[in-house]
């Protein structure tokens, strides 16, 4: 990604943010399906280091800190704005020791240049990929960033496969308008990668299609 996306990208989630950050969680908690199940899936080992890519408000490294206290965890997003949000956050919850932010692009970032670790145990994308155009090469980083045994998790918005045609089109509609985009090329594309790298894959659909969540796997 060129530095000029990457700012243009950074202006515009500012943009977005720089009021609706102060009430982003309450308002998600309704509609970002799946966030929980993904943190209690992670189960990274003992002393192990999670990264989560587009860290947001930091709210799913805050729970995801508390569920799995053994672990190290990292986060960073382009967005300033709500980067501030997050350290506010972190610091308010006690876990300034536990968790480590930076400011990165997820679809051109180092996580050696951005914590210092070679390799990281879990990484995990959160309703992350359908908001950022880079979306295939954030997960093309995130699968190279594994430790062996280590996993990728992600939870994003599904195509509805189950659900009326009329409630697709609606949420569709209201999501686009704030810079979201639900990624149908999902499956394959992770499908390819999964084969490029040498990974194994779980693919659920949840919620009746709502949500997918998916998983690749470094033996």
């Amino acid at each position: 990604m060129s530095e000029a996306r990457t700012g243009d990208q950074k202006s515009l989630m500012d943009d977005v943010y720089a009021l609706h950050r102060h009430f982003y969680d309450f308002t998600r908690k309704f509609y970002l399906l799946g966030r929980d199940r993904l943190v209690r899936r992670l189960a990274p080992p003992p002393g192990g280091t999670v990264l989560e890519v587009g860290c947001g408000t930091a709210r799913n490294l805050i729970v995801a800190a508390k569920h799995w206290p053994d672990a190290r965890f990292h986060g960073f997003d382009i967005s300033e704005a709500m980067l501030e949000t997050a350290r506010q956050s972190v610091e308010g919850k006690g876990l300034g020791d536990r968790i480590t932010l930076a400011q990165g692009d997820a679809g051109n970032f180092d996580v050696q240049a951005l914590f210092g670790l070679e390799k990281v145990d879990r990484v995990f994308m959160s309703y992350t990929l359908s908001m950022i155009p880079p979306w295939q090469e954030a997960i093309e980083l995130g699968a190279k960033a594994l430790a062996p045994g280590g996993s990728l998790h992600i939870v994003d918005f599904g195509q509805y496969e189950r659900l009326p045609g009329f409630a697709k089109r609606l949420h569709f509609k209201s999501l686009n308008d704030f810079h979201v985009f639900p990624r149908r090329e999902l499956p394959a594309v992770l499908k390819r990668i999964a084969e490029e790298q040498g990974l194994s894959m779980e693919f659920t659909p949840l919620y009746r299609g709502y949500a997918w969540s998916a998983t690749l796997i470094r033996a």
